[in-house]
């Protein structure tokens, strides 16, 4: 999606209408007190130049620059600077004034001095040492030390320049507190996540575990005492389930009680072999589906967690697009790379009944979505080139980073 044009200058649209109001507002001002008093300064100053036509461009100049304050601050302050120099050139050494000045104590810098000032504190974060130099230059020129112990000079000088700059700093410090109170209150939070995600991954081992490990334990004792031969492998079959259950239970619970700012760097890998998807591929096909499976790169090892979960992935995107696009065609594409694993999952648009397009939860993809994530992987599913679903045919995909740690494998 793109910006609007106005993002280029501002962050929102508050920020858009007050600037403009505000160059909107020193216009009508300034047109305003030439009206009320338009023999402030002597125009015999400015013959020389022809009258005071350059210093209306300048200053219609600097104050629709004002619209860039926030994002080029600098862009305003070069040419106060040099508009200030040139200013106190002129009338030290030269013809004269080409900006207006109605009292000889006034500053020699443009109108919207303070204002240019103030927003390069504010809002400039590079070379603030250029920043500083250019803000002494100015200053000096608003002063003009040289004119001690003339106190109206400086005075004046003062209140146009250092004011402004006084205030610009106190502003970057409530700011910067503000941020640094945001970044602690985002840190807060991720402690919170951290300490439910532990308190889940202990309630998961003390009460899922335990009632898997009692049903393994009982389909162990039935295999082995049992009579009827089919009675003993649904027995075995169960255990051996169960026993997958825990494995991945393990999984799981190891990478909710890691915290998200442990330090990666010294645990120990447990790298496994990567998922093999032939047989769940094999089941489909066996059933009519038309599925086509392709592997890109060298299929590296990569840790249980990952294996389980790019298992998942593949399952659901075949059990969708069973259920809801019967007689489609299907891809499943694992992509290997040096420190990731790549999942896609895409079938063809069908016009075919959807028997079983209303069975199940309705829940599938959203929660394989947080098992992605909760292995710190990125996750992706809708319709084939932006159409509507059944149009142009549906596709899932997942990228896995290539090792999760876990509890074991931290420890191992």
């Amino acid at each position: 999606m793109e910006h609007p044009w106005w993002r280029l200058l501002w962050n929102d649209r508050r920020e858009a209408v007050f600037d403009i109001a505000l160059v909107v507002g020193l216009h009508v001002f300034v047109w305003t007190l030439g009206r009320l008093y338009p023999e402030v300064s002597s125009p015999e100053s400015y013959d020389w130049i022809g009258g005071l036509w350059l210093a209306d461009i300048l200053n219609t100049a600097f104050g629709i620059g004002l619209l860039v304050r926030r994002r080029y601050p600098m862009w305003l302050l070069w040419p106060a600077a040099a508009v200030s120099v040139a200013q106190a050139l002129l009338i030290q050494f030269g013809p004269g004034p080409f900006m207006q000045v109605n009292l000889p104590s006034d500053p020699w810098a443009p109108g919207l001095t303070p204002l240019i000032l103030y927003a390069a504190v504010v809002y400039q974060r590079r070379s603030r040492g250029q920043m500083w130099v250019l803000i002494g230059v100015v200053t000096a020129v608003c002063l003009r030390p040289w004119t001690f112990p003339d106190a109206d000079t400086v005075l004046g000088g003062a209140l146009w320049s250092i004011v402004p700059i006084l205030l610009g700093l106190s502003a970057l410090g409530l700011r910067d507190r503000a941020e640094r109170a945001e970044r602690e209150q985002e840190l807060r939070a991720a402690q919170a996540r951290a300490d439910e995600r532990a308190r889940l991954a202990v309630e998961m081992h003390d009460v899922v575990t335990h009632r898997i490990n009692l049903m393994v334990l009982q389909a162990g004792a039935l295999a082995v005492a049992g009579e009827d031969p089919a009675v003993r492998r649904a027995a075995d079959e169960l255990r051996a389930s169960g026993s997958q259950a825990l494995a991945e239970l393990r999984d799981l619970v190891g990478v909710l009680r890691r915290s998200e700012t442990d330090p990666q760097e010294d645990r120990a890998e447990t790298p496994e072999s990567p998922p093999d998807l032939d047989e769940l591929v094999a089941e489909s096909q066996a059933v009519g589906m038309s599925v086509e499976y392709t592997v890109d790169g060298a299929a590296g090892p990569v840790t249980a967690a990952v294996a389980r979960t790019a298992y998942r992935v593949v399952q659901e995107g075949l059990t969708n697009a069973h259920k809801h696009a019967p007689g489609a065609h299907v891809d499943v594409r694992v992509r290997y790379g040096d420190d990731r694993v790549r999942v896609l999952v895409r079938n063809t648009a069908t016009d075919g009944p959807r028997e079983h397009a209303d069975s199940g939860g309705g829940v599938g993809l959203l929660g394989l979505q947080q098992r992605v994530e909760l292995v710190g992987g990125t996750f992706r599913s809708g319709p084939v080139d932006g159409g509507p679903e059944g149009a142009g045919g549906f596709e899932v995909e997942a990228v896995l980073p290539g090792y999760v740690p876990t509890e074991e494998s931290a420890d191992a």
